[in-house]
């Protein structure tokens, strides 16, 4: 399932990098500049998660915020702002909202933390497999999204873990490169085949200490877990 997330930014040069780089990692991006149009939009797209900048023009990040979660109380909220005061702070977390991301920020920060609360809220969850898996001399605990070996730990990713389900609920077993994007970054693009490519080099780094396990590239087709 592809995330979709609500991102509402009045700076349309800054909404359209980000816009970008969050399409770049699989998520489906619906960018609303104009307050006024964001409750309709929000009822439209049905997002998994809201990106609200606070300081828009006629009506606040915060006020968009009371109506959206009239809408829908459960729907994650992050606000991004530029407002630096506790006061500020402390308002967002009493409206709801489950993060607090301060301007100037970082595209992989953010990403960061839209991952963060989709694990928590179980959100795009590839799948189900057991929660501990055991996967030679490691052990895969889906719910942590972590993979332990004897004295050595990996934290996962959202998208890593993601991928890593699949691999393993599929292993011994040829997976096409574009189910595999379509599932877990919702297309096929260039830009998400080229993550893709990342995060495939990622969990073989996990896994270099175990000869027994392989992810083989089948070329011109996909992968097939080995274990």
């Amino acid at each position: 399932m592809q995330v979709k997330i609500l991102y509402v930014e009045d700076e349309l040069s800054l909404g359209k990098i980000v816009k970008h780089a969050l399409t770049a990692s699989g998520y489906d991006v619906f960018l609303e500049s104009d307050g006024a149009k964001v409750v309709m939009a929000f009822n439209k797209f049905n997002p998994h998660i809201c990106v609200l900048d606070v300081m828009l023009p006629n009506i606040s990040g915060f006020d968009l915020a009371k109506q959206i979660k009239e809408i829908n109380a459960d729907v994650p909220i992050i606000f991004v702002t530029a407002k630096t005061q506790t006061t500020d702070v402390i308002e967002g977390f009493k409206l709801g909202a489950n993060d607090y991301l301060k301007k100037p920020f970082s595209i992989e920060e953010l990403i960061a933390r839209v991952e963060n609360i989709l694990t928590i809220k179980k959100i795009g969850v590839a799948e189900s497999i057991a929660t501990e898996v055991v996967i030679s001399t490691f052990t895969f605990n889906t719910d942590k999204q972590s993979l332990v070996a004897v004295g050595n730990e990996h934290k996962l990713s959202f998208k890593e873990a993601e991928l890593l389900k699949l691999l393993v609920s599929n292993k011994n077993k040829i997976i096409k490169r574009e189910d595999i994007l379509n599932q877990i970054w919702g297309s096929d693009s260039f830009f998400n085949s080229r993550n893709l490519d990342v995060y495939i080099t990622k969990i073989r780094s996990y896994f270099k200490t175990d000869d027994k396990i392989e992810i083989l590239t089948i070329k011109g087709i996909g992968y097939r877990f080995v274990c």
